[in-house]
C-alpha cells in the first residue's frame, strides 16, 4: 500500500504539510528541511510540535494529541518520514527498528566518485555529544556504534564533479551517511559538517529520504512511501524521471 489520504471523513490535504500517507495508526508526511524533527537547543520550531498541532486543528481534537516518533532525519535533510499516532503504532514500529524491518533508502549528492560503483561501508561511529559530531573510529573503541549502510552509484555530473547516489541504511545512527561518505573521500554537497573542505557556507544539504518502507503495525501489509527531491540545484543536475524511476522500484 503506498497512500490513503483520507481520513474519518476529512480531506488529509488541508494539512499545511505534504501528506504522504495517513490513517488512524500512522502518518507519513514530507518533511521540509531546515527544520529539527524534535525540539533542540535552539529553540526553534519543531516538525513533531508542528504536526501535533496541525493533527489538532484539521481534526479539531481536544486536549493533548499523541503524535510517536519513530526515525529521525537530520535538520537539513528533507524527505520522507513516518510518525505514529497510537503508542501501540509507536512500540510495534520501534520492534520493527531494532529487527531490521524498518527499511530506509536515501538519494545522496556527493563530492567526487566512490571507487566502487555500489557496495556496502561498514564502519564503528563514534558521537561527541558535546560537539554534536561523528567521527569514525576503531572497532573496539569504547562507545562506538556500529553503522552499516549499502550504497549504488546512480549517476555523475562530470562537469560538476557530483555524483547521485542511493543509499540503503542498515543502521541507524546519527549523522551515517554524512560521516560514512566523507569517509571514504566522497562528502555530501553542502555539508558544512563533514565537507567544510568542498562546500559553501550556505549551500543545501543534498541528502533526500526517497523511501520509508515497514510492516503496518495493526495490519502487517507492508507500506511504501516515498518522495522524490526538490526541483531546484544541485538536485537538477538530473531529471525529474530519473527521480520517479527510482521511487518506482519501492
Amino acid at each position: 500500500m503506498t497512500a490513503n489520504n483520507n481520513v474519518g471523513g476529512r480531506n488529509a490535504s488541508e494539512s499545511d504539510f505534504d501528506i504522504l500517507y495517513e490513517d488512524n495508526h500512522l502518518l507519513g508526511i514530507v518533511k521540509p528541511v531546515n527544520i529539527p524533527t524534535q525540539g533542540d537547543a535552539s529553540g526553534d520550531p519543531d516538525l513533531l510540535s508542528l504536526l501535533k498541532e496541525d493533527i489538532k486543528e484539521r481534526y479539531q481534537k481536544p486536549g493533548n494529541v499523541y503524535l510517536g516518533l519513530v526515525h529521525r532525519l537530520d535538520r537539513p535533510v528533507g524527505g520522507a518520514m513516518i510518525f505514529a499516532k497510537t503508542s501501540k503504532a509507536a512500540s510495534r514500529l520501534s520492534e520493527a527498528v531494532r529487527s531490521r524491518r524498518f527499511d530506509k533508502t536515501y538519494l545522496a549528492i556527493v563530492h567526487g566518485l566512490p571507487s566502487k560503483r555500489q557496495g556496502r561501508l561498514t564502519n564503528t561511529l563514534l558521537k561527541n555529544e558535546r560537539t554534536n559530531t561523528v567521527s569514525v573510529v576503531a572497532k573496539g573503541t569504547p562507545g562506538g556504534k556500529e553503522a552499516i549502510l549499502d550504497y549504488e552509484v546512480i549517476g555523475t555530473a562530470a562537469g560538476d564533479n557530483l555524483t547521485l547516489i542511493q543509499v540503503t541504511l542498515l543502521t541507524g545512527r546519527p549523522h551515517q551517511i554524512r560521516v560514512q561518505l566523507s569517509h571514504i573521500g566522497c562528502p555530501l554537497y553542502g555539508d558544512q559538517k563533514y565537507g567544510q573542505a568542498f562546500n559553501k557556507p550556505g549551500q543545501q544539504i543534498a541528502l533526500w529520504s526517497l523511501y520509508v518502507g515497514f510492516p503496518h503495525p495493526v495490519s502487517r501489509e507492508q507500506i511504501h512511501i516515498t518522495s522524490l527531491p526538490p526541483d531546484e540545484a544541485p538536485w537538477s543536475l538530473w531529471n525529474r524521471q530519473s527521480y520517479q524511476e527510482l521511487a518506482r522500484q519501492f
